[in-house]
């Protein structure tokens, strides 16, 4: 497709380090979000500034979107200073936020009546996997439109799948949510069972790691956890409301899910305890 420009919205904890693989691919990248602080440092490495959504629309041939919640996607989306009111034909949208399967479906109707494409493609790989440039994508739309954007999605990730139709993409992020639910806490109760017999954690971890317990939380998490990291690569409060969406869609589906409920519940707690603004990893406080 050549160095399109992009439109990219969310500068948060992984959109800002995306945002920089973009700038060093030398695609020409404007920026929005809502606290233009949160920019600077890109600013000062090259993107431009858009003072809304729509603006950021307006000058790009591909808008990609990062944001927290549902609701922040359909204000992006729909706003009167949104993308939508500012779209053209030939566009294409990408949003990377983890929202829900059927706003991914109605924003795709939107986008074929207003004649512009779009994909569902939420991540997974946290701060580290976006750093590294290695999230892993889980992709719902056209599979034309897939093909069309998958250079620029190389660029930060390589994990790029291709799951099926408009929603599918949001869907493959529930399962990848329900498995990090229930291995999260077993991390840490392996971490506290561990401190209990009086081993040496980390040397637990260099064999448990290895073995068939081995996760991408066993071996980035766990990590931190020890050294009492407890700061955010993904949110505890973005992380309860994934885990809904995917209790709500279960439900919907007459699908009973106890250890994404248990989980659910474990998280809600931590946030009632103020720990909505740190990493997944606090789990660990209810266990010392």
């Amino acid at each position: 497709m050549g160095k399109l420009n992009i439109g990219f919205i969310g500068t948060g904890v992984m959109g800002a380090s995306i945002v920089e693989h973009l700038l060093n691919a030398d695609y020409k990248v404007t920026v929005y979000t809502r606290t233009k602080e949160k920019a600077l440092s890109l600013i000062e490495k090259g993107a431009a500034w858009a003072e809304t959504a729509g603006a950021a629309t307006a000058s790009s041939d591909i808008i990609i979107t990062m944001v927290g919640y549902p609701k922040d996607v359909e204000e992006i989306y729909y706003g009167k200073d949104g993308i939508f009111p500012s779209s053209k034909e030939g566009q294409i949208l990408i949003d990377m936020t983890t929202s829900s399967p059927a706003l991914a479906i109605k924003i795709a109707k939107e986008a074929t009546l207003r004649k512009v494409d779009s994909i569902d493609a939420p991540v997974s790989g946290g701060d580290i996997g976006a750093k590294n440039g290695t999230l892993s994508i889980m992709c719902g739309g056209e599979k034309s439109v897939f093909d069309k954007v998958l250079p620029i999605l190389s660029v930060f990730a390589n994990g790029i799948v291709y799951q099926g139709e408009a929603g599918s993409g949001q869907h493959t992020k529930m399962c990848n949510q329900i498995t990090i639910a229930t291995n999260m806490i077993g991390v840490c109760e392996a971490i506290a069972y561990a401190k209990k017999a009086g081993l040496d954690p980390e040397t637990v971890l260099s064999s448990i790691s290895a073995g068939a317990a081995s996760s991408w939380s066993l071996s980035n998490l766990a990590p931190r956890i020890l050294n009492e990291d407890f700061e955010p690569g993904f949110f505890v409060k973005h992380f309860l409301k994934d885990m809904n969406i995917a209790l709500e869609e279960a439900k919907r589906m007459n699908l009973a899910l106890p250890g994404l409920e248990l989980a659910f519940e474990m998280y809600e707690q931590l946030v009632e305890k103020g720990y909505g603004d740190k990493g997944t990893q606090v789990l660990y406080k209810r266990y010392k």
